[in-house]
């Protein structure tokens, strides 16, 4: 449906995207993921044409909406919805009346057929003759998608739209755009900086930094398989040690991993997620020095562990677990730690620095 390729922009002499390509399919969700000031909305911009196309190329179903030198598409005659942060809602005009206010070629009676459509599916049936001033955050950003999706856009463009709003609203608002947009079958491409977001919404994630495509894959491959060290701490806390490769194998405070495809005698970075650690209570620990919890915390569905981890050649490290729901040993507590694999990452130490 959408296909960018070879897109370069710069404001002065900033670059902000540096030879990107995307794909969006058909009634596919598509995240654009990374720290402010990555790139992703110009892209975004870009494809909504509110960005004049410097390098590169976008179509659309087939169609040429971006080349260089050549006349620029504006964005209403791009058959594609926006969505913002900010819902930008007519003030003068109730919420039937904004959501139909891209219709006006549609007949009085289907316009108004096809605005309840959308405002029922979004659960603002009731409001129809409400003013924006009349609803909540949350209201208003449902209204803003049923007027962006009001036109049947191909593809909708959604532009970190739910981070205005409190956590738990966020969640049921964000469940139900994705199940609206599955519904209608729009392909969509979203801007967001929060990974947990991203992996909830996307079908696949573009993580994006300094104007580049770190790695595009789907929300499972990004994270259990993660191609840099970005990758990994963009996901969230890891506890990291270097280490040396011998015979495959790099020792750690919390034992050996598997240093695959690293050869011998190379400096690596280990990276292990906080979840990776499974941790044990010790009831009737032998004698010596064992790793002993300094701190635990509930954080509500989990509990955070803050520990002092004896490696094998008697160094301490400080280390951090995260344990599903409640489990808060006293300060002091003898443990043992057990490690999955599948959350262990090794790296060249020099890549990603």
């Amino acid at each position: 449906m959408l296909a960018m390729q070879h897109i370069r922009h710069a404001y002065g002499h900033h670059p902000a995207v540096e030879d990107v390509g995307l794909e969006v399919h058909p009634g596919e969700v598509v995240c654009l993921l990374g720290p402010s000031g990555c790139g992703k909305t110009t892209l975004l911009r870009i494809v909504a044409g509110l960005e004049v196309l410097q390098q590169g190329s976008v179509d659309l179903d087939g169609r040429a909406i971006g080349r260089p030198g050549q006349a620029h598409v504006p964005p209403e005659k791009r058959n594609v919805g926006l969505a913002f942060q900010d819902s930008a809602l007519f003030p003068h005009l109730s919420v039937r009346q904004n959501v139909g206010f891209g219709l006006e070629a549609l007949p009085a009676r289907e316009r108004r057929r096809r605005a309840m459509e959308l405002l029922d599916l979004l659960g603002m049936g009731r409001h129809a003759d409400d003013y924006p001033h009349m609803l909540s955050g949350g209201q208003q950003q449902r209204v803003a998608l049923a007027r962006a999706l009001a036109p049947a856009p191909r593809l909708m463009l959604l532009d970190e739209p739910f981070s205005s709003l409190d956590a738990r609203l966020r969640d049921r608002i964000r469940d139900d755009t994705l199940h609206v947009l599955k519904k209608v079958g729009a392909g969509a491409l979203l801007v967001t900086h929060d990974p947990e977001e991203a992996m909830f919404m996307a079908d696949r994630i573009a993580l994006m930094r300094d104007g580049h495509i770190v790695q595009m894959g789907t929300p499972r491959e990004l994270y259990c398989a993660p191609a840099d060290p970005f990758v990994v701490t963009f996901f969230g806390e890891v506890n990291e040690f270097e280490g040396v490769v011998d015979q495959g194998r790099v020792a750690t405070p919390v034992g050996e991993v598997t240093a695959s495809g690293m050869e011998e005698g190379r400096r690596v970075r280990v990276m292990i997620r906080p979840e990776a650690l499974r941790v044990v209570a010790l009831e009737d620990p032998p004698a010596g020095h064992h790793s002993h919890v300094i701190m635990a915390k509930l954080l509500g569905r989990t509990s955070l562990l803050h520990i002092c981890a004896h490696g094998g050649d008697g160094r301490e490290s400080h280390l951090h677990a995260r344990v599903p729901g409640v489990f808060l040993p006293a300060e002091g507590q003898p443990v043992t730690i057990r490690l999955d694999p599948s959350q262990v990452f090794v790296f060249p130490a020099a890549a990603g620095a």
